[in-house]
């Protein structure tokens, strides 16, 4: 049966108004980084929850909006995900990154060690949740991959506009996350986001984005060759 129709509507804003705010919002988002270097500094439990508030906004496939939020701010805990993590990162890089991968990252410094899991003081572990119970039977979840990626999108962009750093972390493989978050078989851990201040020493790899031109096309342009 179809849901009850409720009226919907957006603030209107002038052309002006909306270009002023476009530009306030690049300038505000273009100093957005991926930060690995992090304060101890405090930040309250109601905060976090604001942040996944606005990350359960997200579009989702039928609604079902299917993803788990785990914020973890227990010091042992985040331990433990660091042992689990290292572990696998380090037979990562010595021995499953072929050597283009490992020449991709070069520019930006990584190696095995993540200090971050300990000290940032929340770790969000999300997870994509594939099927869910109801009843005797499992209810299928649509488009889990592309609804959580963009939850995680929402969840990064309010961190910042808040004064939050966060960084995407993705240790593989990451089953082990499941383990010590203690969650079932139909979740599967779909990204690790350290969030916190950045640290007063922090800095960054000074590189540049490519090019938005790169990347957009307008309407239809004739077929480039194979790229392959």
């Amino acid at each position: 049966m179809p849901a009850p129709q409720v009226p919907y509507s957006l603030a209107p804003r002038t052309l002006a108004q909306q270009l002023e705010r476009a530009a306030a919002l690049h300038s505000e988002f273009s100093a957005r980084r991926s930060c690995r270097a992090f304060s101890p500094r405090e930040v309250p439990r109601n905060l976090i929850e604001r942040i996944l508030e606005i990350a359960h906004t997200a579009p989702s496939g039928a609604n079902l909006r299917p993803w788990r939020f785990v914020a973890i701010d227990d010091p042992r805990i985040k331990r433990e995900i660091r042992i689990a993590a290292e572990k696998e990162e380090r037979e990562s890089y010595e021995r499953r990154m072929p050597q283009e991968w490992l020449d991709a990252l070069e520019p930006i410094g990584t190696d095995c060690r993540k200090p971050f899991l300990d000290v940032a003081p929340w770790l969000i572990v999300v997870f994509r949740i594939d099927w869910e119970p109801v009843g005797d039977k499992r209810r299928k979840n649509y488009y889990p991959n592309e609804s959580t990626g963009l939850a995680c999108g929402l969840l990064i962009a309010a961190a910042h506009m808040l004064g939050l750093a966060t960084l995407t972390h993705t240790p593989s493989p990451m089953g082990f996350l499941r383990e010590i978050c203690g969650r079932p078989d139909n979740e599967k851990p779909f990204l690790l986001i350290p969030v916190g201040y950045p640290a007063e020493d922090c800095t960054v790899p000074d590189l540049p984005r490519i090019p938005l031109a790169q990347r957009v096309q307008w309407n239809r342009e004739a077929p480039l060759p194979d790229a392959r």
